[in-house]
């Protein structure tokens, strides 16, 4: 087995080594890009998850290895798997949750109530703290299906195109428009309910 030289700085030199599995390659593309996987996770799942699901990403990314084409960039590669990887979380999540669908604590519907009510009138942004209106998107969020909250996260808080979010999620445009749509119906069905 050929050694693996870790002053190399050739990126594309370190991929055909890790490829080939070369000692101590695949950590140096762990210390490489695992900042840039550490940002997508912590965006996507609950900091108490961060640490595993990215795990669960570097994992994946060793066992698909062999089967990078060099199609697209390895980092846009590897941006694939994480976000794939973060919506299987919460497809896990929202197959095992334990708890029925339950109502918004008293401080948040009574929150939910003032803003809805005082919409109209501009003063929604002065009653509305941003801490709780992230607090009620969160649950609502958690809410919906796994691939309804990855699209809506994709697109509408991170600003990613649908053809992005199409490509990152491994589906069609159409899906994608689709998931919005049902997706933003579900979020407004249940953030409405909340209010009397």
């Amino acid at each position: 087995m050929e050694r693996f030289d870790p002053d190399d700085p050739d990126g594309d030199e370190i991929l055909r080594q890790a490829m080939g599995g070369t000692e101590g390659a695949f950590e140096i593309l762990l210390q490489r890009h695992g900042g840039a996987v550490l940002a997508i996770v912590k965006k996507r799942v609950p900091f108490d998850y961060v640490e595993d699901t990215v795990q669960e990403v570097f994992l994946k990314v060793y066992r698909s290895l062999p089967t990078f084409k060099n199609r697209s960039s390895f980092r846009q590669w590897l941006s694939v798997i994480a976000v794939r990887t973060c919506y299987d979380f919460w497809r896990e999540q929202y197959k095992s949750r334990e708890l029925p669908m339950s109502s918004l604590s008293e401080e948040h519907q009574a929150w939910l109530n003032a803003a809805l009510a005082d919409a109209s009138d501009g003063s929604f942004q002065e009653r509305g703290e941003q801490k709780e209106a992230g607090e009620i998107l969160d649950w609502a969020l958690e809410r919906l299906s796994a691939g309804d909250r990855m699209v809506l996260e994709l697109v509408y808080l991170e600003g990613r195109s649908l053809k992005e979010a199409a490509h990152l999620m491994g589906w069609s445009v159409a899906n994608v428009k689709v998931r919005l749509f049902r997706g933003r119906k579900k979020l407004h069905k249940l953030l409405s309910c909340e209010a009397p």
